[in-house]
């Protein structure tokens, strides 16, 4: 089974061409990279986000296997939905999702269900492959589509996820993918994103999901990024880092309605 892409020549470049060029560019000139355990990165179109997604990609030493959470947009399919056994199709070629991982995961995850329709037209988790296929060399993945905001659900997630790195004989990064608060003016989106990255930067997973209901901060993956904080928590992570933070105005020029992004590692 091939999952062919949603958004190529739409969200990013559908020549392989000129998306290797394009990539190339937001990759920043680091002397060491960071061991993470996981990482934080948007999904917008890559005009506005690549630049952000590219600096924390840039910035971390990345394996061979992910785990790539994304929140559900569309509304498709089931709550917990792990993508079954095949391959993903971008202008960059074919990549794997992890047979291994994805055994594990439904053995240590009953929430999870394997379910094609809610990745099908979904483009958080999408947009990351071509930083992978860029970056590393024959890597794989299994990704996992969150349609949930139940707190309780999603610490479960994270613990099992934990449970499935620790007993991988090869590293695993964990990938949660989110834009930040959405079409606020920017200095407005920024005091609010600042709540929830503190949060995360603290590896608050609980602290992250109050702050986001009780401000009501329009961070659409704020459930994957829950699930990722308290697996990360699990696997001895120390703190989180800020690697870079901007919004579409920064492009537009239109900092009345503006999205933000941020890009964070896990160490």
């Amino acid at each position: 089974m091939i999952r062919e892409p949603a958004v190529a020549g739409m969200f990013y470049e559908a020549s392989p061409k000129a998306l290797r060029e394009a990539l190339q560019a937001f990759f920043p000139q680091v002397r060491e990279r960071l061991e993470a355990k996981g990482i934080i990165g948007p999904h917008a179109g890559y005009m506005y986000s690549g630049a952000v997604a590219g600096s924390v990609y840039g910035s971390v030493r990345l394996p061979r296997r992910f785990i790539v959470l994304g929140p559900n947009h569309t509304g498709r399919g089931v709550a917990f939905s792990l993508y079954p056994p095949g391959e993903w199709r971008t202008p960059l070629g074919l990549v794997p999702i992890d047979r291994e991982l994805n055994a594990r995961l439904l053995e240590e995850c009953p929430l999870l269900r394997e379910d094609t329709a809610a990745h099908a037209r979904e483009h958080s988790i999408e947009v990351h492959v071509p930083f992978l296929q860029s970056q590393v060399s024959e890597p794989s993945f299994s990704a996992i589509c969150v349609g949930s905001h139940d707190l309780r659900s999603l610490l479960e997630l994270g613990h099992a996820m934990a449970r499935v790195v620790r007993s991988s004989a090869e590293p695993v990064m964990l990938i949660a993918s989110s834009d930040m608060t959405h079409y606020e003016p920017a200095e407005e989106a920024a005091k609010k994103d600042n709540l929830a990255i503190e949060r995360i930067l603290k590896l608050d997973p609980e602290g992250l999901y109050r702050v986001v209901i009780d401000e009501e901060i329009s961070m659409c993956g704020f459930s994957p990024a829950v699930a990722l904080l308290t697996a990360c928590r699990d696997l001895g992570a120390r703190e989180g880092r800020l690697i870079r933070y901007a919004n579409s105005g920064d492009v537009s020029g239109d900092y009345d309605r503006v999205v933000g992004y941020a890009g964070m590692a896990i160490i």
